[in-house]
């Protein structure tokens, strides 16, 4: 069985992904796949993306992989990275299509800044670089992170939600734009972990590891509000979690 598949449809980051966590979780099963069954049956997915949405959304139905990322996100644990954040949502102005509509809100371009950045630069668009990511949810994947990290961006539109208590952290470029989002077996990011160094890296572990409290058997169960109040755990005790490195700091150094 396949621990992780990384969903290959010609446009994502794909060595730098893998490697990345073939790093964190040097036990795991890690494929880089465009075939459908390989997806159903991996028990995590993470679909990354660069370019533009239009061309993104074109390939994943050119090959056949919309089901399965549908079904993927609603039924095991599932990370995006980038265009796969984006892809997400209800619409994008980026040619104004229609994305997969699993999260409610729209992905908006970024108006040309005026402003300069506090060194004086005038900021630009694609918002390309380090920048300090805010967390703004509890949440599994955050731990071992400083709550002022900086990541790795290269974008030139933000994901802007109607639904903000699934908001897991904010940047700013100078607008305040939404950077990650949080639902149920989802977790999405506008940055890079995988060029983000140690913070980036140990995101990308504490995802190997993560267990969403409402992920059992591959299906998403309802959650009372109790249930909600502490929707995700990390699997600790899982065996094969528990031989991944505890540390990525070496790592970080040996991948930057």
């Amino acid at each position: 069985m396949t621990d992780i598949a990384i969903v290959d449809y010609g446009m994502g980051n794909l060595r730098s992904v893998s490697k990345a966590l073939e790093h964190v979780a040097p036990q795991a099963s890690i494929v880089v796949t465009s075939d459908p069954d390989i997806l159903r049956g991996a028990g995590r997915v993470v679909v990354p993306g660069q370019g533009a949405m239009p061309d993104c959304l074109r390939e994943l139905d050119a090959r056949g992989l919309r089901g399965a990322v549908l079904e993927a996100a609603a039924g095991k644990p599932f990370l995006g990275i980038c265009i796969g954040l984006q892809m997400l949502f209800e619409r994008s102005e980026e040619g104004d299509i229609p994305g997969l509509g699993i999260l409610p809100g729209r992905v908006r371009r970024f108006a040309a800044p005026a402003k300069t950045d506090a060194d004086g630069y005038r900021l630009k668009v694609p918002h390309m670089g380090w920048n300090q990511v805010r967390q703004t949810l509890d949440h599994p994947l955050w731990q071992g992170i400083p709550g002022d990290a900086r990541f790795y961006f290269v974008h030139s539109y933000y994901v802007e939600t109607a639904d903000t208590e699934s908001v897991a952290a904010c940047s700013a470029y100078p607008l305040a734009f939404t950077c990650a989002v949080a639902r149920d077996n989802i977790f999405a990011v506008q940055f890079h972990p995988e060029k983000s160094h140690e913070a980036g890296l140990t995101l990308l572990r504490n995802f190997v590891c993560w267990a969403p409290r409402s992920y059992t058997n591959g299906r998403i169960r309802n959650l009372s509000a109790q249930d909600a109040a502490s929707d995700s755990i990390l699997l600790n005790s899982d065996p094969t979690c528990s031989s991944f490195p505890q540390s990525t700091s070496k790592m970080a150094s040996a991948y930057a």
